[in-house]
């Protein structure tokens, strides 16, 4: 195997390859697709302002988990 250093190197072998990744990258996509949705709206309600702030948390959360998975398999590389 071949090391790879770049970040978006190793995402794109962990998307092959992780089953675990490719969850939470899906689900990144589903929150960033459901946040483009909102900001396309001229006004949000309330409730939506709350889903708007929810969903930028959970997309941020999993960010930092494939964030870790990319550290954890970097580190495994270069043992």
């Amino acid at each position: 195997m071949s090391v790879l250093t770049n970040e978006g190197e190793l995402r794109e072998q962990l998307l092959r390859t992780n089953p675990e990744f490719r969850k939470l990258a899906a689900e990144h996509k589903s929150y960033a697709e459901q946040l483009e949705k909102l900001n396309s709206r001229h006004y949000l309600t309330d409730e939506e302002r709350m889903q708007e702030i929810t969903l930028k948390k959970k997309k941020l959360l999993l960010k930092d988990q494939m964030y870790s998975l990319i550290q954890k398999f970097r580190k495994e590389l270069e043992a």
